[in-house]
């Protein structure tokens, strides 16, 4: 299933959670204003967020374009531009870019989402104005050769082969989010659909470069110890010589159709292992939800599905004993939409209609009845508690801005965040979850160790993870 790159760290232990159990308190007043922002006469948007504790800052790049602007039948040339970016421009000879930054004494890598495009680097202070102008240089004189491109489109399928053609999972997964979405592109791998992949051509590349690839469609984001005066020179030194493309439209995506029946399928593979249960949800975003619903889906599923704290895992796992491991998660920060997705691995000997009964019972009972007071406030608490951890983290922090405003968030959004999950009541909880845990809003997918019957290439059901990274 698609994710949407909001990274959490690991849970915290308890004892660190009474520890701050004030934060409920105090975070709204900590998440005052931290970063500062600014638009280069081109339109490129830039945020700059100070952290002076080490001369070191995190520069990313996002550009307002993923795998879900493809075109009809390309499928995978987002990310396949994202690999064919480390080739060559005319100051930078093939292969060159990610050793330059070595020598530099930094490290970067880029990820692809159905959103966003980031290329991001790490790197001493008094280096970024090489790497601004390095990436400047390719956002716009990118070249490619033939065999360049054929190369790295053998790259990319083999990345397919090993991520998703050899996992069961990951091949249940594929079909399962290619059913969740009956018209709309989230349905569609990140990485591309195999037989589409094999015909990405240097033309597709070069097409979707030149229509996408501008300072007008992108956001610049630099965390660490700068400024942002020295941010804003660099950048007009750098961004600021790239002209505006004015053929970069506004992201038009069809909408999905009403939904009026619940769909399932199975997936049959001998390198399974235990059978195991899927089931995904399409809900509202951060960015679709009316104010206060996303917050109380993100609570919601922390309670239901999110640990070894949560009712699932304590039904399953420990009361009945009938699964092995069990968990899910709201991915909220998509353009368009949010999903949901729980899934719950079977014991040995368990029939996976006794896990799905299960499932069900406690999202009918969080459904009529809501959840707790206390499991409400744990759940704040720990959402808190990893705010708290993730903007101690500098490449993370980059990456809450980056990722929320090329969504349409703003830095407002992004920075009272803590306040919003602070004011979520257990209504707001009880409510959301009788509106969206809708069985005809999902997909159910079962995976069973068995070998399908007549499956060839044609026959195969596959997984995509949706941030796929350049290896």
């Amino acid at each position: 299933m698609h994710k949407f790159g909001y990274c959490r760290l690991s849970t915290p232990s308890m004892a660190l959670l009474m520890m701050l159990a004030s934060t409920l308190q105090t975070v709204p007043a900590q998440a005052q204003t931290r970063a500062s922002e600014f638009t280069l006469s081109n339109g490129m948007q830039v945020v700059v967020i100070p952290d002076h504790r080490a001369p070191v800052v995190t520069h990313m790049v996002w550009y307002k374009v993923g795998a879900a602007d493809e075109p009809k039948g390309v499928s995978g040339i987002a990310h396949f531009l994202e690999h064919l970016m480390f080739k060559s421009t005319e100051k930078i000879a093939i292969g060159e870019f990610s050793k330059i930054i070595s020598r530099l004494g930094g490290q970067g890598n880029a990820f692809t989402g159905q959103d966003a495009t980031s290329y991001h680097q790490r790197i001493a202070k008094e280096r970024l104005g090489t790497l601004m102008e390095m990436e400047a240089d390719r956002m716009v004189n990118l070249r490619l050769t033939e065999n360049e491109v054929l190369m790295e489109r053998n790259v990319i399928m083999e990345e397919r082969r090993a991520r998703i053609e050899n996992n069961p999972t990951a091949l249940l997964d594929e079909q399962m989010s290619a059913t969740l979405y009956r018209s709309h592109p989230y349905g569609i791998p990140v990485i591309g659909w195999g037989h589409e992949m094999k015909k990405l051509s240097r033309e597709d590349a070069m097409r979707f470069y030149k229509h996408y690839y501008a300072p007008n469609n992108s956001i610049l984001v630099v965390a660490g110890d700068v400024t942002t005066e020295e941010v804003k020179k660099l950048a007009e030194e750098t961004y600021g010589k790239i002209p505006a493309n004015p053929d970069v439209n506004h992201r038009e995506r069809p909408t999905e159709p009403p939904y009026i029946a619940a769909r399932r399928l199975e997936y049959k593979d001998p390198r399974a292992g235990n059978a195991s249960f899927h089931r995904y949800y399409v809900l509202p975003s951060y960015v679709t939800a009316e104010p206060g619903e996303a917050e109380a889906l993100d609570l919601l599923f922390k309670i239901v599905a999110g640990g070894a704290t949560s009712r699932l895992y304590k039904k399953l796992v420990v009361d009945e004993k009938i699964a092995a491991m069990c968990g899910g998660d709201y991915a909220g920060w998509g353009l368009d939409s949010g999903a949901v997705s729980i899934y719950a691995v079977a014991a040995d000997g368990v029939d996976l209609d006794d896990i799905e009964a299960k499932v069900d019972e406690v999202l009918d009972d969080v459904r009529a009845n809501g959840v707790t007071a206390a499991e409400l406030e744990r759940a704040k608490k720990t959402f808190l508690a990893n705010f708290i951890y993730d903007s101690d983290n500098q490449a993370r922090l980059a990456r809450r801005y980056g990722w929320g405003l090329t969504v349409g968030r703003s830095v407002n959004d992004i920075e009272s965040w803590p306040d919003a999950i602070s004011k979520v009541t257990l209504e707001d909880v009880q409510k959301a979850a009788a509106r969206y845990l809708d069985i005809r809003r999902s997909v159910t997918g079962w995976l069973l160790p068995e070998a399908a019957q007549g499956q060839g290439d044609g026959g195969k059901k596959v997984k995509q993870p949706a941030i796929h990274t350049r290896s």
